[in-house]
C-alpha cells in the first residue's frame, strides 16, 4: 500500500503538494488567525467535583466573585504614609477617574481610601490597596483587564507613594504573555538553528529546507485545526505552545527520516521513481507507524476530567498527524521533481560508502555494548533507577504567581499582596452551604473555624440568599492545601444540609485526586495500545515488552530529574524559576509526551533491524545495521528537538520548563544510553527470543509488510546457449562450470540462526548475493552432475 501510494506521489509530484500546500495556508488563513480570540484561560479543574458544584453554586446564586480580579498595591517609601490627606485626595481622583472612563469594563472598586478601612492598610501605614472588579465572566474578564491595563497604574501620587499590579486576573494575563512570547522565540531563535543543524547534518542546503518545509506546514495547518475546535469546544491557551512545540519538532524529525532514506535509495543508484516509492514504502511506513504511537500516547489524555488536558491532546494530535501526513504526501512529491537534486547546493561531500558502515562509530558502539552486554545492561539501569529516586518527594499544586519568574512585577506584587493582607488573599478556601436554619449555620461555622491552617475565621462572602451562604477564609501556606480540605470534609453536617468546598484550594485538591484516579487507566490503555501496535510493526512480542520496559526506566529517570529540579530547587538560580509543588496536569501531560517519543525513536530504530533480520542477517547483524543505519539520523533529530526545546526551555512560564526540561531529559537519555547502548545490550543478550512470536502476530504483521524492503527485481537476460553443431566423436565433451561456493555464514551468527539463514540459502548460492541467475537447464545439469 505504502509503494504504490509513493508511485501516485510521484506521478502527480506537481498536483499533490499544491492542492495540500494550498488547503494548509487557507485553513491558517481563515482559521488559524482567529485562534487568539477564542482560547481560553479555564479548564485546569475537574468539572464533576464538589468543588466545581460549589463554584457553580455560588456563580447562579450571587454571581461571580470578583473582588480579586485585580490589586492596586499603594505603596510609601520609608518615612512616609499612604495615610497622608494628600496621597488619600489624590488616590481617590484615581480610582474615580479609572471607574468613569471604563464603565463597560469595570464593575466596581474597593479601596481603603473611601472610608480609611484599618483592615486594607498595613500597620506601619506604608502599603493600602484597592480591589478593582472586573466585568463578564470566563474569558471576558481578562479582555475587560486588557482594556485597563495602561489606566490601572499611576505615577501622579504625592509623597513618592507608586502604585503596582496584582490580582488573579493580573496574574493570569502575565502567564498568557509569557506563552506568547515562548512562540515568538520559538520563531525567532529555535528555527535559524534548526535549519543551520539540517545544513550541518545533509550537507546541502535543498535537502535541509525539506524538513523545515513539514514543520512550518505543519504548525501552520494544526493551528488552524486547534482554531476550528476552539469555536466548538474549550482550548487552553497552554495549548498553542504545546502544539508548536511539538509540532515542530516532530515535523523536522519525520522529514529528516524521509529526506535522509531518499538520499539513501538514490545512492544505491535507483531511478527516482522507484527511488520515492521505496522511501515511502519504508521510511514512509515508519513514520506513520511512529507518529501513530506518539497519537495513542496523547489519546490517553482523554481519559482525564479536566478540558486542560483534552484540549491539549486535540492540539497535539492534530500537529503529529498532520506532520506524518505531510511527510508521506508533500515530501515524496517534492522528491519526485527534485531527483538527485536533493543535494543541491552543496557545502561538503555528502556522498557515503555503503560498504563501510561497520566502520562508523554507530555501529562500534552497539558492537562494544554487545561485546560487554551484562555489564552495559546492569549499568545503564542502575543509572536510570537512581535517577528516579528524587521522584519519592515528589509535591503537587496548582497554577499561581510562582509559576512565573522570580523578576516579574507582577508576581512580586502579588506575594507583598499576600503576606500583607493574608485575610483577602486572592484565593480563599470556601464553604458553599445550602438548606441551613441559623443554628445549623452557626455549627457549621463553628466547627469550620477549628480547622488548623487558615489565616483567620471563615466570614461570610454574600449575605445569605435563598438559603445559600458562602463562607470563606485564607490558607496560610498553599502547600498544605490537602490537610485544610481533609479538615473540613471530616466536618459534622447536620441532617438535610449541603455543604460543598470550594474555591481555590479545594479545586486543586479535586483535580489532583482525579488526576491519580484516572492515571492507571491511562497507563493501562497506552501500554496495551503501544504493545499491539508494536508486535504488528515488528512481527514480534519480545521487542514490544522491552521497548516498553526501557521506556518506564527512561520516563522514571525523566520524572527524577525533573522532580530534582522544579521541586528541589536544582538548577532554580540558573534558570530563572522557583521551586515548588509540580502542576499535575503539566506532569500527566509530560508522561504521554515521552511516551510517545521514547515509542516514535524505537519504531525507528528497530524497524531497520527488521528489515535487515528479514533479509536473513543474524541477531547480532541486524542490532548493528539497524543502529548504524539511524544512529546518526536518531541522534540528529534529538538534537533538533533539543534545540526547539531548549527555545522554550528560556520560557518565562514555569509550566513551559517543565515540558522543555523534561523534553530534553527524556531526549538525551533516550537518543544516547538507551538507544545506542541499552537496547543492543538487551538484545544481543535475548538472542532469537526477540523475534519470537506466535504464527498469527507474524502473519498479520507480513501483510502489512512492515520491515520487508520492496525489491524491483531487474529483468534477467537469457544466458546465450551454444549452437548445437555435433562434435567430432574424439572430442571430449566440454567440462561444465565448477559448481559456485556456498555464501559464507555472517559473522556472529549463533545456532539459532541457522534455520534463518538456510531459508535465505538454494542450491548452495545465496539468494542476497547472487544477481547472475542461471538457465533452469543449467542448474538442472549441474543438480545431476553433483548427485553423481
Amino acid at each position: 500500500m505504502f509503494y504504490r501510494w509513493g508511485e501516485i506521489a510521484y506521478r502527480f509530484r506537481i498536483t499533490v503538494p499544491i492542492l495540500i500546500v494550498a488547503a494548509i495556508l487557507g485553513l491558517f488563513a481563515f482559521q488559524g488567525t482567529k485562534l487568539g480570540d477564542r482560547m481560553s484561560q479555564e479548564g485546569w479543574d475537574d468539572p464533576h467535583s464538589s468543588s466545581s458544584a460549589a463554584a457553580r453554586i455560588e456563580l447562579d446564586t450571587f454571581g461571580r466573585d470578583n473582588s480579586g480580579d485585580v490589586i492596586i498595591l499603594f505603596e510609601a517609601p520609608e518615612g512616609k504614609s499612604v495615610d497622608d490627606p494628600a496621597v488619600i485626595t489624590a488616590a481617590q481622583q484615581h480610582l474615580t477617574q479609572l471607574k468613569e472612563q471604563h464603565p463597560d469594563h469595570i464593575a466596581h472598586v474597593t479601596s481603603y481610601f473611601d472610608k480609611q478601612n484599618p483592615k486594607l492598610i498595613t500597620p506601619d501605614k506604608r502599603t493600602a490597596f484597592a480591589a478593582v472588579g472586573l466585568k463578564g465572566d470566563g474569558e471576558q474578564t481578562l479582555k475587560s483587564y486588557r482594556a485597563v491595563e495602561d489606566a490601572v497604574l499611576t505615577d501622579a501620587l504625592p509623597g513618592e507613594v507608586t502604585t503596582r499590579v496584582a490580582g488573579a486576573t493580573a496574574v493570569a494575563d502575565a502567564l498568557d504573555d509569557g506563552m506568547s512570547g515562548d512562540i515568538k522565540r520559538a520563531e525567532l531563535f529555535a528555527l535559524p538553528l534548526v535549519a543551520l543543524l539540517l545544513l550541518i547534518v545533509f550537507g546541502s542546503v535543498v535537502a535541509a529546507v525539506m524538513p523545515l518545509v513539514v514543520g512550518i506546514l505543519s504548525i501552520a495547518g494544526s493551528l488552524g485545526v486547534l482554531s476550528v475546535l476552539a469555536a466548538q469546544a474549550q482550548v487552553n491557551v497552554f495549548a498553542q505552545s504545546v502544539v508548536t512545540l511539538l509540532g515542530l519538532g516532530l515535523a523536522i524529525d519525520y522529514g529528516l527520516f524521509m529526506v535522509s532514506r531518499f538520499r539513501e535509495e538514490m545512492a544505491a543508484g535507483k531511478d527516482i521513481k522507484p527511488a520515492v516509492a521505496t522511501t515511502v514504502a519504508t521510511a514512509g511506513q515508519t513514520v506513520v507507524f511512529s507518529a501513530l504511537m506518539v497519537i495513542v500516547a496523547l489519546s490517553g489524555l482523554f481519559v482525564f476530567p479536566q478540558a486542560f488536558l483534552k484540549s491539549i491532546a486535540y492540539g497535539a494530535i492534530s500537529a503529529v498527524g498532520l506532520a506524518a501526513f505531510l511527510s508521506v504526501t508533500v515530501l515524496p512529491a517534492l522528491f519526485g521533481m527534485l531527483g538527485k537534486n536533493i543535494d543541491k547546493w552543496a557545502i561538503r561531500k555528502t556522498a557515503k560508502d555503503e560498504s563501510l558502515w561497520e566502520q562508523t562509530i554507530w555501529a562500534r558502539i552497539p558492537a562494544w555494548s554487545m561485546k560487554h552486554s551484562r555489564l552495559v545492561a546492569a549499568g545503564i539501569i542502575a543509572v536510570l533507577l537512581g535517577l528516579t529516586i528524587p521522584l519519592t518527594g515528589v509535591k503537587f499544586g496548582g497554577i499561581n504567581e510562582t509559576y512565573l519568574p522570580p523578576s516579574d512585577e507582577v508576581r512580586a506584587a502579588q506575594s507583598t499582596f499576600d503576606s500583607s493582607f493574608p485575610d483577602f488573599r486572592t484565593e480563599p478556601i470556601k464553604l458553599v452551604v445550602t438548606e441551613a436554619d441559623n443554628n445549623q449555620l452557626v455549627q457549621i461555622y463553628q466547627q469550620a473555624n477549628a480547622v488548623e491552617g487558615l489565616t483567620g475565621r471563615f466570614s461570610p462572602s454574600h449575605p445569605t440568599k435563598d438559603g445559600t451562604t458562602v463562607l470563606s477564609a485564607g490558607i496560610v501556606d498553599r502547600e498544605n492545601n490537602d490537610a485544610v480540605v481533609k479538615q473540613l470534609r471530616a466536618i459534622d453536617v447536620p441532617e438535610g444540609v449541603n455543604v460543598y468546598i470550594g474555591g481555590t484550594p479545594a479545586l486543586e485538591v479535586e483535580s489532583i485526586e482525579a488526576l491519580f484516579d484516572k492515571l492507571p487507566w491511562m497507563a493501562l490503555y497506552i501500554i496495551i495500545a503501544t504493545f499491539v501496535l508494536m508486535a504488528l510493526v515488528f512481527g514480534s512480542l519480545i521487542l514490544p515488552a522491552k521497548a516498553i520496559i526501557m521506556t518506564v526506566l527512561g520516563l522514571g529517570a525523566t520524572l527524577g530529574i525533573l522532580t530534582a529540579m522544579f521541586v528541589d530547587g536544582l538548577g532554580g538560580t540558573l534558570f530563572d524559576f522557583t521551586a515548588g509543588p509540580l502542576m499535575s496536569p503539566v506532569l500527566v501531560l509530560i508522561v504521554a509526551i515521552v511516551y510517545g517519543l521514547s515509542t516514535d525513536y524505537e519504531v525507528f530504530l528497530v524497524s531497520r533491524m527488521v528489515e535487515s533480520r528479514n533479509r536473513g542477517d543474524a541477531t547480532d547483524h541486524a542490532i548493528k545495521y539497524g543502529t548504524a543505519h539511524t544512529g546518526s539520523i536518531i541522534t540528529a533529530a534529538a538534537l533538533i528537538m533539543i534545540v526547539v526545546c531548549g527555545a522554550f526551555g528560556f520560557s518565562n512560564i514555569v509550566m513551559m520548563k517543565y515540558i522543555a526540561f523534561g523534553m530534553i531529559a527524556a531526549l538525551i537519555l533516550d537518543a544516547t544510553i538507551i538507544r545506542m547502548m541499552l537496547v543492543p545490550a538487551v538484545m544481543h543478550l535475548l538472542r532469537e527470543d526477540n523475534w519470537w512470536a506466535p504464527q498469527w502476530v507474524k502473519l498479520a504483521s507480513e501483510r502489512m509488510g512492515h520491515g520487508k524492503e520492496p525489491v524491483i527485481a531487474p529483468v534477467a537476460k537469457p544466458a546465450p546457449q551454444p549452437a548445437l553443431v555435433p562434435s567430432p566423436a574424439s572430442e571430449p565433451a566440454p567440462e561444465p562450470d565448477p559448481a559456485p561456493t556456498p555464501a559464507p555464514v555472517p559473522r556472529e551468527m549463533s545456532v539459532h540462526d541457522v534455520s534463518v539463514h538456510n531459508a535465505a540459502i538454494r542450491g548452495g548460492r545465496s539468494t542476497i548475493s547472487d544477481e547472475n541467475l542461471v538457465p533452469f537447464a543449467e542448474l538442472m545439469k549441474r543438480l545431476r552432475e553433483e548427485g553423481n
